[in-house]
């Protein structure tokens, strides 16, 4: 498949797939299962986006996941576990941070915890922090893997590092192809965007680290009857996508645009109609399933700028924006 994408990738310039893709069906997972034990690399479907998931307890294994996406290496990883009791052989695992992750896992929640002294994992995963970033995800196809498996897996997502993240094999294609063993393709995601991602401090006090699926907001006043703190702007990198410019089309993009100027690819929303609508209906779900898909498509599209339809700053929205005013921003 030839790049969609081609101002980011450098692969796939042939035409024809260098990385193999396989079904992820029983034989497809089985295989993926063979190819991380040996401390391979593969690209696996989540609910969120699809994810570049190696072995987190080899240093060599997660190496691959660096090299494969140019990824900074003081930006952490996520470690994907089957369940809350393999989570705990890796983190100082707290009554509050089981009670953040009881109603919600396997599902799209990572938490952010105090990791284990000496704990099997490589020193890559927590980029030398003290904290580890887990989740449990619940698309079944990362469930039967993680059950064929030992081992937990660092999975970030499977793009080049700082361009727009996948959310279907194809997506992977554009910027991994030739750089990493497999794609396991289960078809397109549903949530669109990646994890929230939740801090739970030593006190048991919550801190949203970055918007996604999960109202975390709304998920604290539920369990607490009050709203969940700001987050403090000024903390260092605890986990994956709190870098200024991330999710980048390589393309400027323009915010709250009304309708596109005559060089400009518009991603539309409601009745801000575009040549890629996020939800003709407003429905801010199915706006988050598409967002990615849509950057793809204006990132492939002749026309050299990208304009985007406002988006209500609620519920899920939160993450929809978050994305946008990071692919908005200037590459340093």
């Amino acid at each position: 498949m030839a790049a969609a994408c081609g101002e980011y990738s450098d692969a796939g310039m042939s035409g024809k797939n260098v990385t193999e893709v396989v079904l992820a069906d029983a034989d497809g997972i089985a295989r993926a299962a063979r190819i991380l034990e040996s401390g391979g690399t593969v690209a696996v479907p989540t609910e969120t986006v699809y994810g570049l998931a190696a072995r987190a307890d080899r240093d060599d294994a997660v190496a691959k996941i660096y090299a494969a996406k140019g990824r900074p290496d003081f930006n952490p990883l996520i470690v994907h576990v089957r369940d809350a009791e393999q989570a705990a052989r890796y983190a100082q695992w707290s009554e509050p941070a089981g009670n953040a992750v009881m109603d919600v896992w396997p599902g799209p929640l990572t938490i952010v915890v105090p990791a284990k002294a000496r704990a099997p994992l490589a020193k890559a995963v927590t980029a030398g922090l003290e904290t580890v970033a887990l989740r449990s995800p619940g698309h079944p196809v990362m469930q039967e893997l993680l059950g064929l498996v030992d081992f937990p897996l660092a999975a970030p997502s499977a793009n080049r590092s700082g361009f727009i993240s996948p959310t279907t094999a194809e997506h992977v294609l554009t910027s991994l192809d030739g750089r990493i063993d497999l794609v396991l393709d289960g078809g397109p995601t549903q949530a669109g965007v990646e994890s929230s991602i939740l801090a739970v401090r030593a006190d048991g006090a919550w801190e949203e680290l970055r918007p996604g699926p999960i109202d975390l907001d709304a998920f604290h006043n539920e369990r607490f009857g009050t709203g969940l703190p700001a987050r403090i702007g000024s903390r260092s990198i605890e986990a994956p996508g709190q870098l200024a410019s991330h999710y980048a089309p390589g393309k400027p993009v323009r915010l709250h645009a009304d309708k596109a100027g005559p060089d400009e690819y518009m991603i539309g929303f409601g009745r801000a109609a575009g040549d890629c609508t996020l939800s003709q209906t407003g429905d801010l779900s199915e706006a988050a399933s598409r967002l990615y898909g849509c950057l793809h498509q204006a990132a492939a599209s002749d026309l050299p700028n990208i304009a985007i339809a406002p988006v209500p700053d609620e519920g899920i929205g939160r993450a929809i924006n978050d994305r946008l005013r990071r692919a908005a921003a200037p590459v340093d």
